[in-house]
């Protein structure tokens, strides 16, 4: 495997990084640029909050309701937490996932990918480690995030074992 090169630039965009997002964790350099973030904090760097805390600051800030976080680690490949929150309006929920992109962007977390922010019923806002689900009132109860990722396995492995003795 050919070694990566970097040139003066590309050095000097690393340094700058570092001094302005210490709470990155550095890893070995890859063909991506996306950092891996740590969702809570050690005793030794209380200063700079972490992605979560600002995520969930940012919703607060803006109003958000009903902010639940469910915490994903060991459960899933695709994230480390999920963070539900209700907008009072479509308008709302739109300008709340607005502004946590605009932030995540200027702390330096990078273009984040938002999914149906034109039509303001449900905002998925991708942070890497961190999954933002803003709904209007109605949608969130419908679909009930809460409720599918905060099932006990083992009470679902029974309910799937006596749903198939009673198919059998």
């Amino acid at each position: 495997m050919a070694q990566l090169r970097h040139t003066d630039w590309d050095l000097a965009q690393v340094r700058s990084r570092a001094s302005v997002e210490p709470d990155l964790q550095t890893k070995e350099q890859t063909l991506t640029s996306k950092p891996s973030v740590k969702l809570s904090s050690s005793p030794d760097d209380i200063s700079e909050p972490t992605l979560l805390a600002r995520i969930q600051s940012s919703l607060d800030d803006d109003k958000a309701e009903d902010v639940v976080t469910i915490d994903l680690t060991g459960r899933s490949s695709l994230t480390d937490a999920n963070v539900v929150a209700t907008g009072r309006s479509a308008r709302h929920v739109s300008a709340v996932a607005e502004n946590l992109a605009r932030r995540l962007k200027e702390w330096g977390y990078g273009t984040v990918h938002v999914e149906g922010l034109s039509q303001g019923d449900w905002v998925l806002i991708d942070a890497g480690d961190v999954v933002v689900h803003i709904f209007r009132a109605e949608v969130r109860t419908y679909y009930d995030l809460e409720g599918m990722w905060s099932v006990d396995e083992v009470s679902h492995r029974l309910r799937a074992a006596e749903h198939a003795g009673s198919i059998a």
